[in-house]
């Protein structure tokens, strides 16, 4: 298949698209004894395993990457041009067709091991930006988060009576992290930082006033209590050891249960469908069907076609939240006024500046080896080989 959508007019054999598949899972890495594992749970092996869905999402999206690249590379920075205690970041909110909207989706795709997946529900999206040496510096990428989460609502106490209105005053980083070289200054720091900032938290309440649930048409206050987002590749150091002024700014929930639907390609995915609809089912997707139909679909037509638990990948992820407010649990529990945490991005900026960047740079250089005009090109070789 070229990557084209399926006919509607195609017939699917199920025992050959089960066995499609199966092939699939195992090239990417997982192991099927019975149920879905990674080989191995090494960060090198799980990076393999994404490096199928990364690379479908970059075919899919080429035409975009090539076309804008040289805007890109012009706004790109060497790590020796870098004068750290020069920095000075401001944080941008990224309107629709916008130069930073293009900005976003180019780096979103490229620069991550873990792919792009397409924003779900509610969406907000930053740019730190570095206005001294005029070139981006991080990206925030937020989103509704998933309904139902074992470990998220055991700790905060929400089962399936309260649980739809207090996670709507809730958002899930999706994508959190810095940009080269400053990835190499600990910028991600800086950008999980951000999350806890003032700033986002007003662009919230602004975007999201006399707001309802789209389902139960539920009036939901504008407020962002707290955000929750997950690792990688087991826990995060970034996020775990993460203070402002020697007060932790995340907390440390559990593990994901590892169900997820990253590992089949979009190719399957829309054979599964189709499968799906020959068997009777409807497929309607998108705007209005709820922010888990894609797992449930996928999750219904590998029981059909005998993958029980298929959906299990059984890659777990650290779980973290952010709270903006000091007695989150009193607020959900006994309904208490929120008590807001007071953290503008300028304090949290400089902060960051004097505890980890300045440090870093004359503590270790890596920072200065980054080539633009190198990764650039790397890229570019990339792009087309596709």
């Amino acid at each position: 298949m070229s990557g084209e959508l399926i006919s509607n007019n195609k017939k699917v054999d199920p025992i050959e698209l089960r066995n499609k598949i199966i092939k699939s899972l195992k090239a990417q890495g997982f192991k099927l004894n019975p149920h879905l594992r990674p080989k191995k749970n090494e960060k090198e092996t799980l990076r393999k395993i994404h490096e199928q869905k990364r690379k479908e999402q970059l075919r899919l999206h080429k035409k975009f990457l090539l076309e804008n690249l040289e805007e890109i590379k012009k706004i790109s920075i060497d790590g020796k041009s870098i004068q750290p205690d020069k920095i000075k970041l401001k944080l941008i909110e990224v309107k629709p067709k916008s130069f930073e909207s293009r900005l976003f989706f180019w780096w979103n795709l490229v620069w991550w091991s873990l792919p792009y997946d397409k924003p779900i529900g509610r969406q907000m999206r930053f740019v730190l930006w570095d206005e001294y040496h005029e070139a981006p510096f991080g990206l925030i990428g937020l989103q509704s988060p998933p309904l139902a989460s074992l470990v998220r609502d055991n700790y905060l106490g929400l089962d399936n009576g309260n649980r739809e209105y207090w996670i709507n005053q809730s958002m899930y980083g999706q994508r959190i992290g810095a940009l080269p070289p400053y990835n190499e200054l600990l910028g991600g720091k800086m950008v999980t930082l951000s999350l806890v900032s003032n700033e986002i938290r007003k662009a919230y309440e602004k975007k999201y006033q006399n707001r309802t649930t789209l389902l139960k048409k539920r009036k939901i206050p504008n407020r962002l209590l707290f955000i929750t987002t997950t690792s990688a590749y087991g826990r995060s150091s970034v996020y775990e050891r993460i203070k402002y002024k020697d007060e932790k700014v995340s907390i440390f929930l559990g593990f994901t249960s590892g169900a997820g639907t990253f590992h089949l390609p979009q190719e399957l995915y829309e054979e599964l469908l189709l499968f799906l609809e020959q068997e009777g089912i409807n497929t309607k997707r998108g705007y209005g069907t709820g922010p888990s139909r894609k797992l449930k679909l996928v999750d219904l037509g590998f029981k059909k076609l005998g993958l029980k638990n298929f959906l299990f990948h059984n890659i777990k992820r650290g779980y973290y939240l952010f709270p903006h407010v000091r007695n989150l649990h009193n607020v959900i529990q006994k309904n208490e006024r929120p008590i807001w945490y007071n953290r503008p991005f300028n304090e949290l900026f400089d902060f960051w500046l004097e505890r980890w960047c300045i440090p870093r740079s004359e503590r270790k250089k890596e920072w200065m080896k980054f080539s633009s005009k190198k990764f650039f090109k790397k890229i570019s070789i990339q792009l087309k080989r596709l």
